[in-house]
């Protein structure tokens, strides 16, 4: 029985999520989505926007590097398309910038939508000024060095989440959500009904028509903090 070919460290074709599931999901916030997905999917907070301002929605160009070596991000900046979202797993080290204000002018050229970068970034004040959604886990100065091999588009582990190429990723000033290729289309509905049953909550809090859960007691009462019958 013949061995199965390896895989390349780069691999340049991937199955993104429709461009349609995107440009819906941009439309909900990371947390709705983050909800309906079963309370998962989110990055860890380490990892958020430079400015609260920066939003984007897209499918996931997959880096995983060495920390400190940003050779791999180049690579995923070759080969990704317009409205891809770059997800680099730097190992969180946050001793070197993995990029600053040169390849985010890069980005926005090719209409790279996002990075999102367990690492560190630099030129903070520029990249702010240019509007490139940047999502990092911190901020350093240091340079990188360009010469340590990664992979591009393989499975990576960022934030304590698993993200596939082709992932949905949704990011806004809570942090960034990922939600896998197969799974998005079916979320949206839900997330629909989500917004419209918060929004009724709050309308119902500011007309003081209901101050509290209604499943507040039955929750209570099930932790056993308040006895059967009993209400607060």
């Amino acid at each position: 029985m013949g061995q199965a070919a390896a895989l390349p460290d780069v691999i340049r074709d991937i199955e993104r999520v429709a461009p349609d599931i995107v440009e819906q999901a941009s439309k909900y916030p990371s947390s709705i989505l983050a909800d309906v997905a079963g309370r998962r999917g989110a990055l860890h907070g380490r990892i958020g926007p430079l400015s609260p301002s920066m939003r984007f929605a897209g499918p996931a160009i997959t880096v995983e590097l060495r920390p400190g070596d940003n050779l791999m991000i180049h690579a995923a900046m070759a080969v990704a398309k317009p409205g891809d979202v770059i997800v680099v797993d730097g190992k969180g080290d946050l001793s070197s910038a993995l990029m600053g204000e040169i390849m985010s002018q890069q980005c926005v050229a090719l209409g790279i939508a996002a990075l999102v970068i367990d690492g560190a970034v630099r030129d903070s004040e520029a990249i702010r000024e240019l509007g490139f959604p940047m999502f990092a886990a911190g901020l350093n100065p240091n340079g990188p060095t360009k010469f340590v091999p990664g992979r591009l588009n393989h499975p990576i582990s960022i934030g304590g989440v698993t993200v596939n190429p082709g992932d949905l990723v949704v990011g806004d000033a809570d942090g960034v959500t990922v939600i896998e290729r197969d799974k998005a289309a079916s979320l949206l509905p839900l997330a629909a009904e989500k917004v419209a049953a918060e929004t009724k909550r709050i309308e119902d809090i500011k007309s003081r028509k209901a101050l509290r859960p209604s499943w507040l007691d039955g929750a209570l009462r099930a932790a056993g903090v308040i006895k059967e019958g009993e209400t607060l």
